[in-house]
């Protein structure tokens, strides 16, 4: 019997639902975070006929034949890269990407990673990091004398100075795109690196190729819908009860099995 088998592939399947599930819903307050959700699969068959066999001497096909499905497998987590709603902050270093591409951020080791998150900081030098004190790609310094800063829509930075009504450029923000983003790895930290799935880095200046533009002073919220979440939390929910249902009638039967006296 492989009742018992089956249903516990069908368990850990939606304990796996869950979660992906529990993931998105701890995380419907991170700044630019995309929803995941949980793809399956069924596994092979037991082809006890084929279709497409000889059924009789006569030399009849079977329409159909008999294959026996052995379960179901976790075939891919995927994000769901729809944007979320752009909040206003007001903040100088809140960027927000309203359209396609990520911010290049300089790991410590020297590698490139990528995110959407916009809510940039000054460090002690004016240099301008992410929240875990990683530098935006360009290596972009603020003078610690500059009034203010200005953004424009496609990633030039200005800072203005006492005294004066001309901002200076201090340099630009470039946006990176990818053939298939969802090929991303993440890494945490709202950061993601290359693959070889994504394809190559496609950096070039904000609102043209496909790219989006930015707007200062907004950061993109979390795009994970709580209503829907909660649904499908009660839907995995019910799935893994039913499935353990059949492990409990595959006993039951086993057990009816060996009492035949």
């Amino acid at each position: 019997m492989q009742a018992l088998r089956i249903a516990a592939t069908g368990m850990d399947a939606q304990q796996k639902r869950v979660e992906v599930i529990s993931n998105n819903i701890a995380n419907m307050s991170t700044t630019a975070y995309s929803a995941r959700r949980a793809e399956f699969a069924d596994l092979h068959y037991q082809q006890l006929i084929p279709p497409g066999a000889i059924s009789s001497s006569s030399g009849l096909i079977a329409p159909t034949g008999v294959q026996l499905g052995l379960g179901v497998r976790t075939a891919a987590v995927t994000a769901n890269r729809e944007q979320g709603s752009l909040k206003q902050t007001g903040g100088d270093l809140d960027i927000a990407i309203e359209g396609a591409g990520y911010f290049e951020i300089t790991l410590p080791s020297g590698d490139t990673a990528y995110t959407r998150d916009g809510s940039f900081k000054k460090n002690g030098d004016g240099l301008i990091v992410n929240t875990d004190g990683f530098p935006l790609a360009g290596d972009i310094t603020v003078p610690n004398d500059a009034r203010s800063l200005s953004i424009n829509s496609e990633g030039d930075i200005f800072v203005f100075f006492e005294g004066q009504t001309d901002g200076q450029q201090i340099g630009s923000i470039t946006l990176t795109t990818f053939v298939n983003e969802k090929g991303l790895e993440a890494v945490g930290g709202n950061l993601f690196r290359e693959t070889a799935a994504s394809g190559a880095p496609l950096p070039g200046e904000p609102g043209i190729e496909g790219r989006g533009i930015l707007r200062q002073g907004f950061l993109e919220e979390s795009s994970v819908d709580v209503v829907q979440q909660i649904a499908e939390l009660i839907e995995a929910q019910r799935g893994y009860e039913m499935n353990s249902k059949v492990i409990t009638a595959a006993d039951q039967m086993l057990s009816a099995t060996t009492q035949i006296r």
